[in-house]
C-alpha cells in the first residue's frame, strides 16, 4: 500500500507541476502576443512615414524638374508618375487596413 500511496502522490505532484507550467505558457503566450501586436503597430506606423517621406521625395524631384526644366511633357510625365505612386501607396495602405 506504501508503493501505491508514494506512487500516487508522485503523479500528484507532476500533474501539479504541469498545470503551473501550463499556466506559465499561458501567460507568455499572452505577453507575446502583445509584444507582436505594438511591432506591428510600429511597423505599420514606420511604412506610413517612409511612404510620405517618398511622396515629399517625389515632390522635391518634380520641383526641381520643374526648376531645371521647362519641357511641359517631361513635367506631364512626371505628374503622371507621381500620381501612381500616390495610388500605389493608398492601395497599401487600404489592403494593411483591411
Amino acid at each position: 500500500m506504501f508503493d501505491f500511496e508514494t506512487a500516487l502522490s508522485g503523479i500528484d505532484y507532476k500533474v501539479r507541476r504541469l498545470i503551473d507550467q501550463n499556466n506559465e505558457l499561458k501567460a507568455e503566450i499572452a505577453r507575446l502576443t502583445e509584444a507582436n501586436e505594438a511591432l506591428r503597430e510600429t511597423i505599420k506606423n514606420q511604412e506610413e512615414t517612409i511612404n510620405q517621406k517618398n511622396q515629399e521625395t517625389n515632390i522635391l524631384k518634380l520641383r526641381n524638374t520643374l526648376v531645371q526644366k521647362g519641357d511641359s511633357a517631361e513635367i506631364k510625365l512626371k505628374i503622371n508618375q507621381l500620381i501612381r505612386n500616390i495610388d500605389k501607396s493608398l492601395s497599401l495602405l487600404t489592403q494593411i487596413n483591411d
